[in-house]
């Protein structure tokens, strides 16, 4: 039986077979264009997950996630610029602050493009961000070490760690002012063209306004360390284009076939736990299904280069360029547990 996609289903698969995929290995040495991003917003796929009293969809996670692993597969460059988007809609959504009513909307229809900078917030008790209550508003003080989308993003969510061991999170312009500097673009193993620099601030004075969350550190670290042991659809996006490359590939239809089979189960599994209705239950089984799915996407992206030759050695071979952004997604979003996990699996196959 078949069903009918969502309507924003169908339009990220459009997209991407368009505009992303074909042109994803000039992006990847190039950078991603102003004018992806563009064809983004203009889709409604920024506010898939958005209330739709805010111009939203307000369609299921699956839908969200089905799209997230679209726009993977296709250009994973394109896809790490607008994945950031989604944390601050979800979170303004969820919050019944002021700034609710101010960016809601105009980031749920792509008036606005959102960036991320919290993932610091992660490195505890280090605190790269201090956060100071000051003037009615807060001072941000310290150094953002990963922020994508630089140049591309409107507006930033940014979050520090108050003395008292608070996370302050609040939004602010996505340009250089007065206590925010950027570093020049880094170049990197995979996803340079996304455009991610560092943030030196000092003295960055953001309105009480503009708070979104304000939230003790274990409580935060309570929510976040259970949804960081989901696997990411990006995972499955950029695996199940390594196994299309295979399909091409001759002689290596077999291959493909065990590879997807094994997926799709990894998949249902992981997307099942993702729905489960209590987040901090079955962290260990999340995790398992994680690391066997990064298992699953470095075979793939290896047999699709296997498959290649030395034609996958070129940077214009997608295969490549797919086990580069494989690699990327080992660290993305990497907690502690997440990365004690992973290597504890990787430590019991090498014995």
């Amino acid at each position: 039986m078949t069903t009918t996609p969502h309507p924003l289903v169908a339009r990220a698969h459009r997209l991407a077979r368009d505009l992303l995929a074909p042109q994803a290995e000039r992006v990847d040495q190039e950078g991603v264009p102003a004018s992806h991003l563009a064809a983004v917003r203009e889709s409604g796929l920024l506010g898939v997950s958005a209330p739709e009293e805010y111009g939203g969809a307000g369609a299921p996670d699956a839908v969200a996630r089905e799209i997230q692993e679209i726009l993977a597969g296709a250009c994973g460059s394109t896809w790490f610029v607008q994945t950031q988007h989604h944390t601050p809609v979800r979170l303004l959504a969820r919050t019944g602050l002021p700034v609710r009513e101010r960016l809601l909307r105009p980031l749920a229809t792509g008036e606005l493009l959102a960036g991320i900078a919290y993932a610091h917030v992660r490195a505890f008790p280090r605190v790269p961000v201090r956060a100071t209550a000051e003037r009615g508003g807060w001072r941000f003080d310290g150094r953002v070490p990963w922020y994508t989308g630089w140049g591309l993003n409107d507006v930033m969510l940014l979050a520090g760690v108050t003395e008292t061991a608070e996370v302050v999170f609040a939004f602010t312009d996505a340009r250089e002012q007065p206590g925010l500097r950027a570093s020049p673009p880094m170049r990197l193993a995979a996803l340079t063209a996304a455009r991610t620099v560092s943030l030196d601030l000092d003295g960055l004075w953001v309105p009480g306004e503009s708070v979104v969350l304000h939230t003790p550190r274990e409580r935060f670290a309570a929510t976040d360390i259970p949804r960081s042991a989901n696997t990411s659809p990006a995972v499955f996006g950029v695996a199940y284009a390594a196994l299309r490359l295979l399909d091409d590939a001759g002689g290596a239809r077999e291959t493909a076939d065990a590879l997807r089979a094994r997926l799709d189960e990894v998949r249902r599994r992981a997307y099942a736990l993702a729905d489960h209705p209590v987040p901090h239950e079955h962290v260990e089984e999340r995790l398992a299904l994680r690391t066997r799915a990064h298992d699953l996407l470095r075979a793939a992206t290896t047999a699709a280069v296997v498959a290649g030759g030395g034609r996958a050695m070129s940077l214009d071979s997608p295969a490549q360029r797919l086990a580069r952004e494989g690699m990327f997604l080992l660290i993305q979003g990497q907690t502690a547990p997440v990365r004690e996990a992973h290597l504890a699996a990787l430590h019991i196959r090498t014995k």
